[in-house]
């Protein structure tokens, strides 16, 4: 059966009045980037509440409505919201109604740009995604596993503010086609919308791309092409079940940002695990069972670190409290491929396949019972020591490791992937008419 093309539709995105760019050069005292958030799930409890705390218009107010008590604007009484979700509804209806956000006035594309601090450079193109029927195979390929409850938060929430209020995040490799071309030259031929800086230093730019031609090339560009799930698992299933369930024709959309990989090769971090109530010894003394344990000498995590980018991968590194730092690598083939024999090759061949088939298993734990830290080992290591525990530093993956995987029509073990840099929430937003 022919699969659907993937399609990215023009739209009149929902944007934040403030964020337009005359109005930021008119008024430099104001930090307008103060409205914007991170993905709704990438903040902890704390940071999100300091989002919400920053400004009464921040998105977090929207996206993330269940981390303060929602009362409905313009209630005096305090009386809660009959549901999070319904409060985070009444707050976007609020925002539209007193001009706090408004429709662009013609269909278009978005143009989305990031620098970072460091000097990281990612642009791609935002539009409206077409959703596959549940009788078609579709263009857009996930590579992690979700979960029921996450999926149904966003569903609920996407039901009751009839909206996409962040996109999901898609890499396909483009190999510099019209789409890059085009995506290139938005100073030329786009509006520039935005023009701000967040807190952490990266800049962020906005154009809307309003001309049909163009919009006929990307879309003839785009219709051999196939996508693969950076970041947004949960909220592309939430997609999915609008899609079959939804009983408006709207919902045959969903929001995305799509970025070449060929000509903006995305950073890749990585997640490590904290097994709290298992000791580094009696970690690395059961997975020499399985593999080859090398202790590493001197005790500072950069030299750990660095013996295992060094060594053959897959590879770990456990990583003790107290300077104890062990690589594992080598693992018993056999072994592994028992652990894995409904998987393909380069599946066996992620460090987190040795993590969730073999060592946790030896270890006696489920994947239900680690903890996740993102990027910085030295962070893992001090939640171990605050759990009795070992961090488990895992080396960030290849974007052509994932890419293998997926194509497969295979799923990476739970948190394999940290894609970025990550669009900014409220940049731009889709509603239903």
């Amino acid at each position: 059966m022919p699969r659907q093309p993937l399609a990215l539709a023009p739209f009149r995105g929902l944007r934040y009045t403030a964020l337009d760019v005359g109005k930021i050069l008119d008024s430099p005292e104001h930090d307008f980037a103060r409205l914007l958030a991170p993905p709704y799930d990438i903040p902890g409890p704390e940071e999100a509440r300091a989002l919400l705390r920053s400004d009464p218009h921040n998105a977090t107010h929207i996206t993330r409505p269940y981390q303060l008590n929602i009362t409905m604007p313009g209630n005096s009484s305090g009386t809660p919201a009959r549901s999070v979700y319904e409060g985070a509804a009444a707050h976007l209806r609020a925002w539209i109604d007193d001009g706090v956000l408004a429709r662009d006035p013609d269909p278009a594309l978005y143009v989305y740009e990031q620098v970072t601090a460091t000097g990281i450079r990612q642009r791609g193109a935002i539009g409206a995604l077409r959703l596959p029927s549940a009788s078609t195979p579709g263009p857009v390929r996930p590579h992690e596993e979700v979960g029921r409850a996450p999926v149904l938060d966003r569903v609920r929430l996407m039901s009751r503010t009839r909206a996409n209020l962040e996109p999901i995040f898609l890499l396909y490799p483009g190999g510099n086609g019209a789409t890059t071309r085009i995506t290139e030259a938005a100073e030329e031929h786009g509006r520039l919308l935005v023009d701000t800086r967040t807190a952490d230093g990266t800049r962020h730019r906005l154009w809307a791309l309003t001309d049909p031609a163009a919009h006929a090339e990307i879309e003839a560009d785009l219709a051999q092409r196939s996508a693969l799930i950076a970041d947004g698992h949960h909220r592309y299933a939430a997609y999915q079940r609008m899609h079959e369930y939804g009983d408006e024709p709207g919902w045959s959309h969903g929001l995305a940002y799509l970025v070449d990989s060929d000509a903006h090769p995305p950073t890749l971090g990585a997640i490590h695990r904290v097994v709290p109530g298992l000791t580094t010894a009696e970690a690395a003394e059961a997975a020499r069972s399985v593999a080859r344990v090398e202790r590493v000498p001197g005790g500072s995590l950069a030299d750990a670190e660095l013996a295992l980018s060094k060594v053959e991968h897959p590879a770990l590194l456990l990583a003790g409290p107290e300077g104890d730092h062990h690589l594992v690598h080598d693992v018993d083939r056999a072994r592994l491929a028992e652990a894995t024999a409904a998987h393909s090759e380069a599946y066996r061949e992620l460090p987190t396949a040795t993590l969730h088939h073999v060592l946790l298993p030896l270890w006696n734990r489920s994947d239900q019972d680690v903890r996740m830290v993102h990027d910085e080992a030295a962070e893992a290591v001090d939640v171990a020591r605050g759990e009795g525990g070992t961090a488990v530093i895992v080396p960030p993956l290849r974007v052509e490791q994932v890419y293998a995987v997926a194509e497969r029509g295979e799923l990476t073990p739970r948190k394999s992937t940290s894609f970025g840099p990550k669009p900014r929430t409220g940049l731009v937003m889709r509603v239903l008419p």
